[in-house]
């Protein structure tokens, strides 16, 4: 089985990634900080795939740790770069933590990856690099506009090293970057799922929590917007569908397929409101939402959603599961959350 690095293994998204490698016939090897993950994750990874998954604690901005790493696992056949502060919140108040972090954590990678001879790299990037965009919905040619975060750019930033490295002489690493867009739902077996610390900073957990009487309100920010009920609209993306997209893109890169620097938008194509959200849930759930109208937040964009076309004809890649479907799955982890709190 061909080994594949997942930084940020243990995260939301990094975790059903690991579902799904491993299910594809790869191992997967996790090199994770548990900085914004829980290691409880591990023991439903071990439930969902009746095995081990290697782990690493390891910060990847710790070169020499994370080179064991590498040394370790020898040969490795691809990275799959999640680790980063994801909080577009939080970079307002924190910019110079997410610039450490997101931004050098991807050089240590690079430099680690052109010394020990790895050459596959699929990184995590986001539909926030367009910024506020001027035509809807947004492809990949769509012009990058100004950043709303530091969160926004820093992913700016890193998919400009990953395409300057390109250009380099003698370089050998290719890389395919997915621009997400928002992931929503858990794993079916209810074992994993977005699991924030703290107060979580999207949506869809907080619409969880607040169902299951561990939030008293769910607040709206702003509904003055140009959008069909006022609310920001977005493009929600499983997160079982997102992590698919990874292991297409990781066989592209070992089949040979792939350019220097390939871009696609990992969404559905379609957008929602978060008060269609609202009452998507307390349709499929049967639970009723508490929620207020506040005043829009610093770093929204009012509207993004994708143009998939180009992900369906390069990487042969589709969505299959809907609104419906994947916030009945977030519940199901919810449900699953609480059993565990009640002992």
């Amino acid at each position: 089985m061909k080994k594949i690095l997942v930084t940020g293994g243990a995260g939301y998204i990094g975790s059903h990634t690991v579902v799904a490698l491993q299910e594809a016939g790869f191992e997967p090897i996790i090199v994770d900080n548990f900085s914004n993950s829980h290691e409880s994750v591990l023991e439903g990874l071990r439930a969902i795939l009746g095995t081990e998954v290697k782990s690493y604690n390891v910060d990847c901005n710790d070169k020499a740790a994370f080179r064991g790493v590498f040394e370790t696992e020898a040969p490795v056949a691809g990275v799959i770069h999640f680790a980063a502060h994801k909080a577009v919140g939080e970079s307002l108040q924190k910019p110079l933590a997410y610039f450490q972090n997101n931004v050098g954590s991807l050089l240590v990678l690079l430099e680690l990856m052109q010394e020990q001879g790895v050459h596959n790299l699929v990184f995590s990037s986001s539909c926030t690099v367009y910024g506020v965009p001027d035509v809807l919905p947004v492809t990949e040619e769509t012009p990058i506009k100004p950043p709303s975060s530091p969160y926004a750019r820093t992913k700016q930033m890193c998919e400009d090293i990953l395409r300057d490295l390109a250009q380099a002489p003698g370089n050998d690493i290719k890389t395919i970057l997915l621009r997400y867009f928002n992931p929503i739902g858990a794993h079916p077996s209810g074992r994993i799922g977005e699991l924030p610390l703290g107060v979580p900073n999207n949506l869809v957990p907080f619409v969880t929590q607040t169902a299951a009487g561990w939030r008293e309100e769910l607040t709206v920010y702003g509904t003055d917007y140009d959008t069909p009920d006022g609310s920001c609209v977005r493009d929600y993306i499983y997160v079982g569908d997102l992590a698919r997209a990874h292991v297409v893109a990781v066989q592209r890169q070992l089949d040979g397929k792939a350019a220097e620097v390939e871009t696609f938008n990992v969404g559905t194509g379609r957008g929602n409101t978060v008060l269609e959200v609202v009452r998507t849930f307390e349709e499929v759930t049967g639970q009723p939402l508490k929620y207020r109208v506040g005043p829009r937040r610093t770093g929204d964009v009012p509207a993004i959603y994708a143009d998939a076309t180009q992900a369906a004809e390069v990487l042969g890649f589709r969505t299959e599961v809907e609104l419906r479907e994947g916030l009945a799955t977030a519940w199901r982890w919810q449900q699953h959350l609480v059993s565990l709190s009640n002992g």
